[in-house]
């Protein structure tokens, strides 16, 4: 794609009233004709050609290293490096290197919900002084001298290893084993514990269920800058109810032991401690009498001797930043509150500055998340961000040249984009300027950064760019020409047109359509609306993703494939999103409604034969729209559903319904099973055996509550498989199956 075609072509193309259409093109215009099949989908090599992951510069910037799978097996991984001076890359460290095993469930899970897969090498740790590496692997670790190209097995003890990292300054490496918190020095190698009362029901340095699925938390410690202290919680689990649940695999049944926090039922009780290394001393912060309560951020100051936390009520309406000084723990001062009527974001967001008592906090109090600078009393200094419109993520803060790097959906909210903004205030300026979705990874102290971009024409790319974004090398350029794995296909592949239509409070809701290739204005085709429709979430966009291989067969298929972000989908404000406080699945399905008469508008539909399509989330609304408006969807295919919120956690459910004591006729109207007597034909279900997140029950109280209607449905369920369907057996016969499901529903 050549620079800036996307964005000249939208700025030919006048804007039209509600509902409006920007056609990206009907198709590309290089590459061979040959059909996708669903084999060949996600069969090796990568049809998205080399996609590095874990990028990272070296601290020295010297070296750009990441990530790779082999093209025999794209799901192995060996860690690559490119050298920035020359632009050489080649094989760091291969994965036959490293004695493969097993890992603990306990990891398994973590990474389950880190949604970390594969084999091989899956993470490293660069030592400060960028001589070495850390990198755990099967529950192992080993220390990779990047200078002498050794790499050495630590000795961590008995035990499965589990959150393992590098001091800040390198001479430590700390890790978690048997729910203690340890450290070895690589110079004499003795390993201390510094807790011992782990066990059971009680885990030291470890996040909590919700904390690693709900809030974006995947650890419980936290290294003081000069390695004198470590932050760390302490959980109790012994009141969250233990359940049995059964994994089912083809051979057998696994039962697994797990406390789960169904909303409206008890949490952990969590104590956060601070233990200085020279003596094992733990201090134990103050919490307050409230023990009801989230911590879903910790983050030291750079002094080393105040430690901040973020403090979240149950209800998740109260979030409190918190700063205690470490000689004088029991005393913390309240230094944010926010506040809000449905419930707070969380974000990633807290910076503190090195040279002056100040820190940038991102806060959505004026209705969409922005920037501001405040001081350590909590006052604000200045707002940096502003406007009706989102700030992603703070990137990057350049404090000797005084810019904040950052990534936002100014532009349109289809796409993210490199943005920067003054300190001392002023314009919000570009970075860069490729239409499409720009995730970035900046060296340690200067504004040089990785560009991970793709869009909807362009697999996948990373480069090499300046404070201006100039770009200074490609890492990997990923044409699509002779040879790139998706070549043969690309001819065929189409790009959507994207539009906007009124919800009924007069929102905008945002939608993408994609026409069927060889596409025939005379004809009439059949649509599969393919939805998601949760919060957190936002399927219209300029980016590239796997999930439009089976976009791309549909429409080789002869079908039409729309999607729509309803109100409660992310990125457009709390306005948009709050919508659904207190019942699920109402808003959501009449924006879906106003897609489809919007579809059945259009000459080209066929608006008898169309279906909904989508997993988790995804699933609960095809339920959802299929029980509830059965004459504006004939069939839907639901996988992984949620159908009765009180089978899910508290953090993510109570956070848009409340407390079930509270709004119990929410949780009843949220539900799907009060509705499946509106169910009149074309249902297909799907759910992984042992599905850790959604539980299988889900769909088998579903399955259960139409058999006793005397209701004819299908249904698959896959041995073994957990909530994200994973392993390419597996999804071939998913997606063969749910090929062959709309063909017959609707053709």
């Amino acid at each position: 794609m050549k620079k800036n075609w996307m964005s000249l072509l939208l700025a030919s193309i006048p804007m039209a009233i509600l509902p409006s259409s920007i056609a990206l093109a009907a198709s590309t215009t290089v590459g061979g004709n040959t059909p996708l099949s669903i084999e060949r989908m996600y069969a090796s090599p990568a049809l998205a050609g080399t996609s590095p992951r874990g990028l990272k510069l070296s601290p020295n910037g010297k070296l750009v290293t990441y990530l790779a799978g082999r093209k025999d097996d794209q799901h192995l991984y060996d860690l690559w490096q490119m050298d920035v001076a020359s632009g050489k890359q080649s094989v760091l460290l291969s994965a036959d290197k490293l004695v493969a095993g097993e890992l603990s469930d306990e990891e398994k899970a973590r990474r389950e919900r880190q949604r970390i897969y594969g084999q091989g090498i899956m993470e490293y740790f660069w030592a400060d002084d960028s001589e070495a590496m850390l990198i755990p692997a099967s529950g192992q670790l080993y220390y990779f001298s990047v200078k002498t190209n050794q790499v050495k097995l630590l000795n961590t003890g008995e035990g499965f290893v589990t959150d393992a990292r590098l001091s800040p300054k390198g001479h430590l490496v700390s890790f978690v084993r048997e729910q203690n918190l340890y450290v070895l020095d690589l110079k004499t190698e003795r390993i201390t514990a510094l807790t011992t009362d782990g066990g059971g029901a009680i885990k030291n340095a470890m996040a909590e269920f919700v904390a690693q699925e709900e809030m974006g938390r995947m650890t419980g410690y936290w290294w003081a800058p000069d390695e004198s202290a470590i932050a760390y919680t302490r959980i109790d689990e012994s009141g969250v109810e233990q359940v049995t649940r059964n994994e089912i695999y083809a051979d057998g049944i696994k039962l697994t032991e797990q406390r789960y926090p169904y909303a409206g039922k008890n949490n952990v009780k969590i104590a956060l401690g601070v233990v200085t290394l020279n003596d094992k001393n733990v201090a134990w912060v103050d919490l307050g009498d409230n023990t009801d309560i989230y911590l879903p951020r910790v983050k030291w100051l750079p002094d080393s001797q105040h430690l901040s936390y973020q403090w979240q009520t149950r209800d998740q309406q109260s979030l409190d930043l918190r700063v205690v000084a470490i000689d004088d723990i029991k005393h913390s001062q309240n230094v944010v509150q926010e506040r809000s009527q449905a419930w707070v974001n969380l974000n990633d967001d807290l910076h503190f500055l090195k040279q002056q008592e100040a820190f940038i906090w991102a806060s959505e109090r004026d209705g969409f998340n922005h920037l501001y600078l405040m001081g350590l009393n909590g006052k604000v200094i200045r707002q940096l961000t502003k406007g009706e419109w989102a700030v992603d993520s703070v990137e990057f803060v350049d404090e000797k040249a005084g810019q904040v790097y950052f990534t936002g959906r100014k532009t349109t909210v289809t796409e993210k984009q490199l943005y920067r903004v003054a300190l001392a205030g002023g314009k919000v300026e570009p970075v860069s300027s490729r239409a499409g979705m720009h995730s970035t990874v900046f060296a340690d102290n200067q504004p040089v950064y990785l560009d991970y971009f793709s869009s909807l024409s362009q697999p996948p790319q990373v480069s090499l760019h300046n404070e201006s974004g100039k770009r200074l090398a490609w890492v990997e350029q990923n044409e699509v020409k002779k040879g790139h794995p998706l070549y043969d296909y690309f001819g065929l592949w189409q790009l959507p047109e994207f539009g906007e239509l009124a919800a009924e409070d007069g929102q905008a809701l945002q939608y993408r359509l994609f026409k069927p290739t060889n596409f025939d204005a005379s004809k009439k085709y059949p649509v599969v609306v393919r939805v998601y429709g949760g919060p957190h979430a936002q399927l219209v966009v300029n980016s590239w993703s796997h999930q439009d291989y089976f976009t791309q067969h549909l429409l080789q298929q002869g079908f039409i494939v729309y999607q729509l972000d309803n109100r409660g989908s992310a990125h457009r404000g709390t306005k948009f999103e709050y919508v659904i406080y207190k019942q699920l699945g109402e808003a959501e399905v009449n924006d879906q409604k106003v897609g489809v008469d919007y579809l059945r508008s259009l000459p080209f539909v066929d608006g008898d034969n169309i279906a909904i399509y989508g997993h988790s989330y995804g699933g609960y609304m095809a339920l959802m729209s299929l029980f509830k408006a059965p004459d504006y969807f004939k069939a839907a295919i639901s996988g992984a559903p949620v159908t009765d919120w009180s089978l899910y956690d508290t953090h993510y459910t109570e956070r848009y319904l409340s407390h079930p004591e509270t709004n119990a006729k929410g949780y009843e109207a949220s539900s799907v099973l009060p509705y499946v007597k509106g169910y009149q034909s074309g249902l297909l279900m799907y759910h992984g055996m042992a599905d850790d997140n959604v539980l299988f029950e889900n769909s088998t109280r579903v399955y259960k509550a139409l058999q006793d209607e005397g209701k004819l449905f299908q249904m698959i369920d896959y041995p073994g498989s957990k909530h994200s369907m994973r392993g390419e057996k597996v999804r071939v016969h998913l997606y063969r199956s749910l090929a062959d499901f709309l063909v017959r529903e609707l053709k």
